[in-house]
């Protein structure tokens, strides 16, 4: 079974998405019906959709998504990491119908202004809760606040993480640095997995050269089996097509065996986010 393990959906008809009011392509709805032929076209048999807005209402439509829709194999969803009641909070997410889909939670930590925002103690009391509940961690982190993202994870060995677009590194000459010693770090902790998603969008030139020695650097230091491949629908949209960022992961990977390939588009994923294929 081949995963892909980001996409987003939004219905504009339902909420708005005020951060893609300056981003013409992404100014619509972007629905399962929309994404359904590109999965087709990519060969790829099942998806993770993952949150965009940190509101209460979206994640249960998410699960409610999942529950009927057979592409659906799983939701990262949001819930307020600094809530004292967020244990109760994702048991009423767990009961809700199709909360067996719910995987792991996402926080927004890129809009954050703090740096250190993943090192206060009530986001750490929040993140402990989610692995309590059995659920993945997604981190999605600019940048300056990789930091502290290895510093959680080293620190929080029982909580399982998941970085996101492989922590959003500069894709530049001369800018592999300092993110390739960060990823050095995560790689020595058996606690979390990477995903292959969001580079096309960070790069000057999606087809070229420029996102491979990012991708060297992640297959050496996580390993196949700790890495996983995400789209990054409709986003990715901003550089390439579904189709594209599809070819172009495939071309970072082309070394890979078929085992070791399997893992990247599909084992990893379900392993990660605890899912039945």
């Amino acid at each position: 079974m081949r995963i892909d393990a980001h996409h987003h959906l939004w219905d504009l008809d339902v909420r708005d998405q005020p951060w893609t009011r300056t981003i013409p392509v992404l100014r619509r709805s972007f629905t399962m019906d929309d994404l359904r032929p590109e999965l087709h076209r990519s060969a790829i048999d099942a998806t993770v959709v993952v949150q965009t807005l940190p509101i209460p209402g979206e994640t249960p439509e998410l699960l409610t998504l999942a529950a009927r829709d057979p592409h659906i194999l799983a939701v990262v969803g949001w819930t307020d990491l600094t809530d004292p009641g967020i244990a109760d909070h994702l048991s009423e997410l767990l009961e809700h119908p199709g909360g067996t889909a719910l995987a792991g939670i996402r926080h927004g930590i890129q809009d954050e202004p703090d740096p250190q925002w993943l090192n206060r103690s009530d986001a750490r009391r929040g993140m402990a809760a989610v692995g309590a509940a059995g659920l993945a961690y997604d981190l999605l982190v600019r940048p300056d606040q990789l930091p502290a993202a290895v510093r959680t994870v080293r620190e929080m060995p029982d909580v399982r993480f998941v970085l996101d677009h492989a922590g959003n590194p500069e894709v530049e000459p001369g800018s592999l640095e300092p993110w390739a010693a960060l990823m050095t770090g995560l790689g020595q902790c058996d606690n979390i997995a990477v995903k292959l998603s969001g580079l096309v969008t960070r790069a000057p030139a999606p087809h070229g050269p420029s996102l491979r020695p990012y991708a060297d650097v992640l297959l050496e230091q996580l390993g196949p089996e700790r890495l996983m491949f995400g789209s990054d629908w409709p986003v990715c949209l901003r550089a390439t097509d579904y189709t594209g960022t599809v070819t172009v992961a495939e071309s970072l990977t082309a070394a890979l065996s078929p085992d070791e390939s399997a893992q990247v588009y599909g084992g990893t994923a379900a392993r990660w986010y605890g899912t039945d294929i």
